[in-house]
């Protein structure tokens, strides 16, 4: 079993390489939206306590459940807000889920120009898979927002694991970046 975490600012690209990811090695591709967007039918999942919670629950019942199941493996995108108390923290405890079961853990760091990320904020495919982004006025000025207020990006050296790739990504077309992902890690 392989767990493949994909990390970085919103608009980056995660979901898109996870996609490309997933057409070359057959691991199953979970993106924060999948819950994200379910969530916040009821409640806020970014701003509530009621909406984080659930979020939380229903992502950790996912890891269980594949980390116990036959399939080969996952994929998982999301922000990880290293400005934020915990969120390094909670990262591990989801690999950890994978790797108490003898899985192999792979974190990938997708960095890019904030002006790139405004453009991508906008092509169908994202838009088609995160209706929560749909208005893209909202996106645009929460992603900006983010940008100048949240560290989505470690520093470097500050990631200490073993099987680890920082890409900037702004010039690389997404199946690119799944295979030098691929073939660094020997997926």
């Amino acid at each position: 079993m392989k767990y493949i975490w994909i990390f970085g600012p919103p608009a980056v690209g995660k979901m898109t390489v996870g996609q490309e990811i997933e057409k070359i090695t057959g691991l199953k591709l979970f993106h924060n939206h999948m819950v994200m967007d379910l969530v916040s039918v009821f409640f806020d999942a970014m701003n509530t306590d009621e909406g984080g919670r659930l979020s939380r629950l229903f992502i950790e019942k996912i890891f269980e459940a594949v980390s116990k199941s036959d399939l080969c493996g996952l994929i998982y995108t999301s922000v990880c807000r290293f400005d934020r108390q915990g969120s390094w923290e909670y990262a591990n405890k989801l690999a950890d889920i994978f790797e108490s079961r003898g899985a192999e853990v792979y974190f990938v760091e997708l960095e890019a120009d904030v002006n790139e990320r405004i453009i991508r904020n906008k092509t169908p495919n994202r838009l088609a898979h995160k209706p929560s982004k749909r208005n893209i006025e909202n996106s645009d000025k929460a992603m900006i927002d983010a940008s100048v207020n949240e560290r989505a990006n470690s520093f470097e050296g500050e990631i200490k694991r073993k099987n680890y790739i920082r890409i900037n990504n702004t010039k690389i077309e997404p199946d690119e970046v799944a295979k030098n992902i691929k073939d660094t890690f020997a997926l």
